[in-house]
């Protein structure tokens, strides 16, 4: 089974993921201070964790869907990452994370609903994945 990570990628934090014997965990979000130091945190976790495929998360649909895209592909062409990359549907993961996360936990800005948007996307893409036989 190859490593997978998933990032979700916002403009104060990037939401990060494992997915480690099919199952998707959350990992510590990566605060972003600017694009360059972001893009070398997540290309050294990428590194530690030995990662051959990467999801990205991408928000499809809505009025800024194109400027979006644009921003996290030219994220993504920073990192250094020779593996595969596979842009995943984003849509309503950050709401679902939000969602299970209330009562749980006073929630703060620590990029803990980051992290968990990132497991969900991974999540989904690892069950189309799973049924295409790319893992």
């Amino acid at each position: 089974m190859k490593r997978v990570a998933c990032i979700d990628v916002g403009l104060k934090r990037v939401g990060v993921a494992l997915g480690l014997n099919g199952v998707a965990l959350p990992q510590n979000a990566i605060l972003r201070k600017n694009r360059n130091q972001a893009s070398r945190d997540v290309s050294s976790f990428l590194k530690e964790w030995d990662i051959e495929v990467l999801v990205v998360g991408l928000p499809k649909g809505g009025s800024s869907e194109d400027e979006m895209r644009r921003r996290i592909e030219h994220f993504v062409s920073l990192l250094d990452f020779k593996g595969e990359i596979f842009f995943e549907d984003e849509y309503g993961s950050s709401k679902e994370a939000k969602e299970s996360m209330q009562g749980v936990t006073k929630q703060k800005r620590d990029g803990k609903v980051d992290s968990l948007a990132a497991k969900i996307i991974l999540e989904r893409w690892m069950h189309k994945a799973a049924h295409q036989n790319q893992l």
